[in-house]
């Protein structure tokens, strides 16, 4: 008789986890303006059903928080239950034996501190306080409310023009976005729930490289004589201007760089976006008439005041273009570089010479491996990527890092700076980094970085490139009276400066470093209001018509990914790393959208922004 037996999954169990895999992403997928009340209570009954039984809170104390929360769903509660709840909740949390329990209990504590005015207007109405929508998820997850299922089926057509005519209404920098959007609008992507996301970026990408040069809309609004200054030549700056255009009013842009692309130009190396590509975006918002200032700096030769007297509103958006400096023993002096400073090099057309050296990377960001990748290809022998907390708490999206990876660049993780070693002549010689181990959980659920009590590590280096963070040089405005947080301009949702009748504000210098598609979100929100300021309503409605909505194909069906060139080819020049679809892909690829515009909650959407 033996006496073990290797485990082996049941059929039941395979199923039970192939439904788990299911419930991961119809979460990852759910819309984000829901019930709050009945999802805590859909999760607090699950968990339930997780119990083993073994310790009463767990086992009685979670079921009875669930009867509440079914109690106040019903409309039979009040005020005193609730604070039945919530100390109930509460020692569950402080009682239950292991995580089941007490992360059940939590998950209601932290849902009664986060949105407790909706469990109150449940106890009090006997309904939820917000009018439950299904939104169409890509569209509400894109910064700038891109028609991305219309743009998607002309993709599927073939009419990859009238695609970029229809990510124009939203957007001016279709070609951009095709390289670098960062695209939120994949995040709940309904297909994800038969199989996974819709490659969004990746259709975009192909309708731009394949629609040949698009002419911006004619005008449709008599020119108002309104004039209108925007501070900066970048996403957000250029948005605004392409807007405002064509509402008819008289924009000028002024650009302290010698050509306009901001962070777009001067940040993202041309092996991530082509300057072509992004060339032909600003050639098209120019066409629209946008008059433009180049080498000019506001604050030197022109003050913000002089512009203010001499138009009618002003647009601040000049970014985040400077570096957050490294407070270490031994950085003043050569040899340490301001990773914004050699990415700006780079766009200008400078490659610097790294032949035959050691470098060391410090940061963790999209910045930091923009900065090392491009090192590999200013012939530098060794690159490291020195970070004081783990691979997975990196900022830089996960593509970015394995690209560096498969590139050559090393990563030392969990290294925070120490010093740097310089020989007599004040040459460096090593990057000094404390060990760390992750502690803590911070605000954001990574764990702050603790002092491990290593003793300090050595690793040899020629020249340190520094990628700890972006500030904004905003002094002249503060010195104008603008209002600043720190060194962020203070504006609204709105894009309005308090205060500062006539005045607006958007981009990074408003938000910090963010992404390519929020500061043109922010431009285009600013054009809006700046319109309205302005004493008008203009609208900016779709040019393209809406396809006829066919069957959608259900079948689980891979998603189709966009392929980088040979790390060993790739790494020795600056030329355009990711291979774009096909054609045939696209058309396949875009079948697989299930058109939430048309299907399900879709049509009703009052809100759909098919003109603004």
């Amino acid at each position: 008789m033996s006496r073990l037996k290797l485990m082996t999954q049941s059929k039941s169990e395979r199923i039970l986890d192939d439904i788990y895999k299911d419930v991961i992403r119809r979460i990852s997928s759910a819309p984000s303006l829901l019930c709050p009340v009945e999802m805590v209570s859909a999760f607090l009954r699950l968990c339930h059903s997780q119990s083993c039984g073994k310790c009463v809170p767990c086992r009685v104390g979670v079921g009875n928080v669930v009867q509440m929360l079914e109690r106040i769903l019903d409309g039979e509660a009040d005020m005193e239950l609730l604070g039945k709840m919530e100390k109930t909740a509460r020692v569950i949390r402080d009682s239950a034996d292991c995580a089941i329990g007490f992360e059940a209990a939590s998950m209601v504590l932290r849902g009664l501190e986060g949105f407790y005015d909706d469990f109150v207007w449940h106890v009090r109405n006997g309904r939820c306080s917000i009018d439950s929508q299904q939104y169409i998820p890509c569209i509400s997850m894109c910064p700038a409310g891109v028609e991305i299922p219309d743009y998607i089926a002309a993709v599927g057509a073939g009419q990859y023009a009238d695609a970029i005519r229809i990510i124009r209404k939203d957007n001016p920098f279709p070609g951009v976005c095709g390289y670098v959007c960062e695209h939120p609008c994949e995040e709940r992507c309904r297909r994800r729930i038969v199989d996974d996301a819709v490659n969004i970026r990746g259709l975009k990408r192909v309708a731009a490289d394949n629609a040949g040069s698009v002419p911006p809309p004619e005008p449709i609004y008599e020119p108002t004589g309104k004039r209108v200054a925007v501070i900066g030549g970048g996403p957000a700056g250029l948005t605004a201007a392409y807007y405002l255009r064509l509402m008819g009013h008289d924009t000028e842009v002024f650009e302290k760089n010698d050509k306009l692309g901001g962070m777009l130009r001067y940040g993202i190396p041309r092996y991530r976006l082509p300057g072509a590509n992004l060339d032909m975006d600003i050639d098209c918002i120019l066409k629209t008439g946008v008059a433009v200032h180049t080498g000019t700096e506001i604050g030197s030769g022109i003050m913000f005041e002089e512009l203010r007297e001499k138009f009618d509103a002003v647009f601040i958006a000049i970014g985040a273009h400077t570096d957050k400096k490294l407070d270490i023993p031994g950085v003043e002096g050569s040899g340490v570089i301001p990773a914004i400073e050699m990415l700006r090099q780079l766009g200008a057309g400078s490659i610097p010479d790294f032949s035959g050296k050691t470098v060391t990377v410090v940061g963790g960001g999209n910045v930091a491996m923009d900065a090392a990748r491009s090192a590999v290809r200013s012939g530098a022998k060794r690159v490291n990527i020195a970070y004081r907390r783990r691979r997975e708490d990196m900022t830089a999206l996960p593509e970015e890092v394995d690209g560096a990876v498969a590139e050559g660049c090393e990563l030392i993780t969990l290294m925070a700076p120490h010093s740097i070693e310089r020989d007599e002549n004040g040459n460096i010689t090593a990057y000094i980094a404390k060990p760390q181990y992750a502690g803590k959980l911070d605000s954001g659920g990574r764990p702050t970085p603790v002092d491990s009590g290593g003793a300090p590590v050595r690793y040899p280096c020629d020249l340190i490139i520094v990628a700890i963070g972006q500030a904004i040089e905003s002094e002249h405005f503060g010195s104008s009276r603008i209002p600043l947080n720190r060194d962020a301009i203070r504006a609204g949702d709105d894009a309005v400066v308090d205060e500062h009748e006539g005045v607006f504000a958007g981009g990074d210098c408003v938000t910090g470093p963010a992404t390519v598609i929020s500061a043109i979100a922010s431009g285009k929100v600013a054009a809006a209001n700046i319109d309205v300021y302005l004493g008008f309503h203009h609208t900016i409605e779709p040019l393209v018509e809406t396809l006829p909505h066919g069957i959608v194909d259900v079948t689980p069906w891979g998603r189709a990914n966009m392929v980088d060139r040979e790390a060993s080819n790739r790494k020795d020049d600056f030329e355009a790393i990711e291979c774009p679809l096909s054609c045939e892909t696209a058309t396949r690829e875009a079948a697989r959208c299930l058109r939430c515009d048309h299907y399900g909650h879709g049509p009703y959407y009052e809100n759909r922004r098919k003109k603004w």
